[in-house]
């Protein structure tokens, strides 16, 4: 799982055929610079149940993406004190509709076939 809070260049997700990157996309262009060739971007939405831990919200990727995205902020905020990490948790209603999941389409198969497998 890759977290960016920061800028990013062209050509995001270049051969990215596996893993989750949550992007967080403040002026709405980043579809223009991703390299959407393995991957679909997907929307982030209030998460129904509230989990709590890395390991809870690293069980199923599918799932969860606002706890965990909100969890790897928390966890950067305490390790760096950062001042852009202090801000989105303050603001957390705010900033949560502009992050962008980008799912590999191969990996997100992979991940459902898993699921229905049990």
């Amino acid at each position: 799982v890759v977290l960016v809070i920061g800028s990013t260049g062209r050509n995001f997700a270049a051969g990215m055929s596996g893993g989750i990157a949550y992007v967080l996309d403040e002026i709405g262009d980043f579809s223009k610079r991703c390299n959407m060739t393995m991957v679909k971007l997907e929307t982030v939405t209030k998460a129904a149940i509230k989990l709590t831990g890395l390991e809870a919200v690293m069980q199923d990727m599918l799932a969860d993406d606002e706890m965990r995205i909100k969890t790897l902020i928390t966890n950067h905020l305490q390790y760096t004190d950062s001042s852009r990490a202090k801000k989105i948790l303050d603001n957390w209603d705010e900033y949560l509709p502009k992050f962008v999941k980008v799912m590999p389409v191969d990996y997100r198969r992979a991940l459902m076939q898993m699921r229905e497998e049990g």
